[in-house]
Order: C-alpha cells, then sequence, then structure tokens
C-alpha cells in the first residue's frame, strides 16, 4: 500500500512533534516535511508534492489562509486541510473559498485527525465543527 504523503505546517514546534507522532501509528499514512511558517509550507509543498498539508492559520511571514491559496494555485494534486485554533466562520469561509479540502479545530478528538486526512486524500471535504452538528470525526 502507497502512504498519503503529508506536510505538516504549524508554527509551534512541540504541536508538530505531537501531529507527527500521532500520524506515525497510522501505516497508511506518512510524514514526508515540516514548515514552521507560511512561507516554507509553500516551498515545501512545491518541493516535496505531498498529498496533504496541514496548515495552521496563524503562522508567521505567510499566514496559514494565504499560504492555503498559493499552494491551490500552484498545484491540483495536494490537498489542504486548515488546522486551526480559531472556528469563527469568517476562517473557516475564506479557507474553504481559497480551496481548503477542509477545516479542522484543534479541540477536536485527535483521532478525527487521521480520518480527515482519508477523508480529504479521497475528496470528501468537511467542516469541524459543522455548523449544523455538534464536532465529530468526518
Amino acid at each position: 500500500m502507497i502512504p498519503i504523503t503529508i506536510l505538516l505546517a504549524e508554527d509551534h514546534r512541540i504541536i508538530r512533534e505531537g501531529l507527527r507522532q500521532l500520524l506515525l501509528s497510522e501505516t497508511d499514512l506518512k510524514v514526508i516535511g515540516e514548515a514552521e511558517n507560511g512561507r516554507q509550507a509553500v516551498s515545501l509543498t512545491s518541493q516535496l508534492c505531498p498529498d496533504i498539508v496541514i496548515m495552521d492559520v496563524s503562522m508567521p511571514l505567510i499566514n496559514g489562509i494565504e499560504a492555503t491559496r498559493q499552494i491551490m494555485q500552484s498545484t491540483f494534486k495536494t490537498k489542504v486541510i486548515v488546522f486551526s485554533s480559531h472556528s469563527d466562520d469568517v476562517y473557516i469561509e475564506q479557507a474553504m473559498a481559497f480551496g481548503a479540502s477542509g477545516y479542522l479545530v484543534k479541540q477536536t478528538d485527535t483521532m478525527c485527525l487521521p480520518d480527515a486526512i482519508r477523508g480529504a486524500y479521497h475528496g470528501s471535504p468537511f467542516i469541524c465543527p459543522s455548523r449544523l452538528s455538534p464536532p465529530s470525526c468526518p
């Protein structure tokens, strides 16, 4: 089985390391790179061509929403899941308008992330929290 490749774009090292550890236990998922700012996320996406980018919203140099826009303009293969502590509709709407395949709040259960990655990879966009129901895995 060929794993789904992932780039983690998060400016807080401890969160990146936690995400990487969480995903290590998933045999069908593989972290191939890490970015600590938005500019690096765009550059590494171009170099590594991951299937999925997990993108924090609040990042230095280029914020995650703008980085998502740039990634979506430059590639058709890579999908972006915005991963944020912000659950405001404004952030969700902007991310989705720029082509994000999903929006996952950091307060969501940890086991939702692998399912969200698989869903985005297979073309099932999602928003968590849903405006229609309580937060749950896609």
